[in-house]
């Protein structure tokens, strides 16, 4: 009886072994090429017919001095192995967000220290910066200094002081670097704010007299259903046929000051934001300007304020941008919530989604 049952399992085992072995060996499931073929059907099997393009990003924001987002406490080796990674996946130019908010400055500038009541900074971030995107090929933009409190109040003339000397100190410092490429001139307006046209003007005109004609950059929002004031009940969106009205208003006062006008994509809603970038390209058109899209990768719509953005709201809207005729893309931005090093782990896989996507 015993000897009846173990042949039994042995006839078991045998068969299967055949069983299995004939599978493995099969055209479709040879060992060399197992993983070949999954990786390769994977690829196709997974992207629909009617798989979006969307366009590649080539700037992000560096945002160092933060208003709404924690920082990573990152040193020079932690900077220097981000911007390998930006490089990697194209990324041609950082923009440095702003150098200071209120009390808090990325260097010891000497125009600001002397007469604003600021901690003194233990590092010189745009030294640091600057040198790092001359070793890994990158074009730096310089962020203006941001009072937090002058423009808002309507002193708009002293925002304007601060900043024209901040900018003659930071040339004369800064400026025999290779990588030194532009200004961003950081105040971030809508309509609720449009007279800061002038600090956009005047800021922008000496950054560029200054500096030989270097590229002025502006990021301003859309007062859109996603907008802070709005959210809060206390304001109402504004439509896309107002957004045009009063940016051509403002953008007609800053006409020579400002070169690249990159609107932030996250105030509205996905399906809304095809109409309202044709009508920033039109106006960047009306007013020889680059039209480029700010696409916003961490994502407005969670509970938790901010996390990486899920991969396929990115995409639709790097698709939307594309179809509205963006010229090019900034992300606010890349360290935090595209980096393979951030210390949210969600974007890493972002890094990599994106990767894939654009065959990087």
């Amino acid at each position: 009886m015993m000897n009846e049952r173990r042949n039994f399992l042995k006839g078991v085992l045998a068969s299967s072994s055949l069983m299995i072995a004939q599978k493995l060996f099969s055209s479709d499931y040879l060992i060399e090429s197992s993983k070949s073929s999954f990786d390769a059907n994977m690829k196709n099997s997974y992207v629909t017919p009617n798989a979006m393009k969307g366009m590649p990003i080539h700037a992000t924001f560096l945002d160092e001095i933060s208003w709404d987002i924690p920082h990573q406490n990152w040193g020079v080796k932690d900077w220097d192995k981000d911007f390998s990674a930006m490089k990697k996946i194209g990324i041609n130019t950082v923009v440095m967000i702003r150098s200071g908010l209120g009390k808090w400055v990325v260097a010891p500038f000497e125009s600001i220290t002397k007469s604003e009541d600021v901690y003194y900074p233990s590092v010189d971030l745009v030294e640091m910066f600057l040198s790092l995107a001359d070793k890994h090929g990158l074009a730096f933009f310089f962020g203006m200094y941001d009072s937090g409190k002058y423009w808002i109040e309507g002193a708009f003339q002293k925002e304007i002081d601060l900043n024209m000397a901040l900018i003659d100190e930071v040339w004369s410092k800064y400026g025999h670097h290779k990588s030194f490429q532009g200004w961003y001139l950081s105040q971030e307006i809508s309509r609720r704010t449009k007279n800061m046209s002038k600090i956009y003007a005047q800021v922008g005109k000496h950054a560029k007299e200054v500096s030989g004609n270097l590229t002025t950059l502006v990021s301003p929002y859309i007062h859109g259903v996603k907008t802070d004031q709005v959210m809060a009940g206390g304001d109402k969106a504004l439509s896309v046929k107002e957004h045009e009205e009063e940016w051509d208003e403002i953008l007609s006062n800053v006409q020579g000051a400002v070169d690249i006008l990159a609107f932030q994509d996250g105030q509205v809603d996905y399906h809304e934001l095809y109409d309202y970038l044709v009508v920033n390209k039109k106006l960047a058109d009306r007013y020889n300007m680059k039209c480029w899209t700010n696409i916003e990768s961490f994502d407005r719509d969670m509970p938790i304020r901010f996390l990486p953005i899920k991969w396929e709201k990115l995409l639709l809207k790097l698709e939307i941008a594309r179809k509205a005729g963006m010229e090019d893309a900034i992300t606010f931005e890349f360290s935090h919530f595209m980096s393979p090093n951030s210390t949210y782990l969600q974007a890493g896989y972002l890094y990599e989604r994106y990767r894939e996507h654009f065959k990087l």
